[in-house]
């Protein structure tokens, strides 16, 4: 595998910004192959982080490098801020960043395949939120999306993120519509008729976005919507997420 930390302009953000990437790396006798052959465009999985951290987080608390080695999968791990990944009423442009500029971006610098089939996205809490907005509201550009702990109800939260949630959202308004709430976007997904991404979800029982993760599984079942839902013993914390993104990559659909 090649771990390359990768520093970039976004023009939609107007800031400099990171990402690691996890590459298979390909062997010497297949390096003049694909020279020649064309180069082989990876399946890749976007992972994201959570509210406090960054792109270096999953590379720092698990060994999610270990894990995917023997998958000859890319990963890419964009730093997103404290953005909950939404075009911010007072900040940057995140969603636009994170659904059309970054896979962009990350597909013109790496050998990274845009076939839908090809793509998933998974994260942690806010990015457990991340996973399955990307998911829901773009099923046209992912085969599957899964969320760890995510902090999937928006309702619940202004409590205790309220400045955040301010800067963000603004108003119950932008939180209650299209692309933030996820409630609505599985109800949109479910009657369009478009292709839906398989989802997983899980979170320990002990966690205090475990009423969430309730509220969300209810609502997606009802919808019918492909939900492989796991949930156990766990809190809010590392030991749970290394753990289980095991569990995820286990279950993509990578055949």
């Amino acid at each position: 595998m090649a771990l390359i930390q990768c520093d970039f302009y976004s023009e939609v953000l107007g800031l400099s910004m990171s990402m690691n990437v996890i590459l298979p790396q390909a062997a010497p006798s297949q390096i003049g192959m694909a020279s020649h052959a064309g180069q082989t465009k990876h399946k890749t999985l976007f992972l994201l982080h959570g509210l406090s951290d960054d792109h270096t987080i999953w590379l720092r608390r698990t060994s999610i490098e270990r894990y995917v080695a023997a998958l000859g999968i890319a990963v890419v791990m964009p730093a997103v801020h404290r953005s909950f990944y939404t075009d911010m009423k007072s900040g940057g442009k995140y969603w636009t960043f994170i659904s059309e500029e970054l896979p962009a971006i990350a597909r013109s610098f790496f050998p990274l395949s845009d076939r839908r089939e090809d793509n998933y996205v998974a994260g942690l809490s806010m990015g457990g939120y991340g996973a399955f907005k990307l998911a829901l509201n773009k099923p046209e550009s992912f085969a599957a999306a899964a969320s760890l702990s995510g902090a999937l109800d928006l309702r619940d939260l202004n409590d205790r993120v309220s400045l955040d949630y301010n800067l963000i959202f603004g108003s119950q308004e932008k939180v209650d519509e299209l692309p933030n709430n996820l409630f609505l976007a599985a109800e949109e997904l479910a009657a369009s008729g478009k292709p839906i991404p398989k989802l997983f979800q899980c979170c320990g029982t002990e966690d205090f976005l475990y009423s969430h993760n309730l509220r969300f599984r209810e609502h997606a079942e009802m919808l019918g919507l492909p939900l492989t839902y796991e949930e156990g013993p766990g809190e809010h914390e590392w030991g749970y997420w290394d753990s289980h993104i095991q569990r995820v990559l286990a279950w993509l659909p990578l055949e």
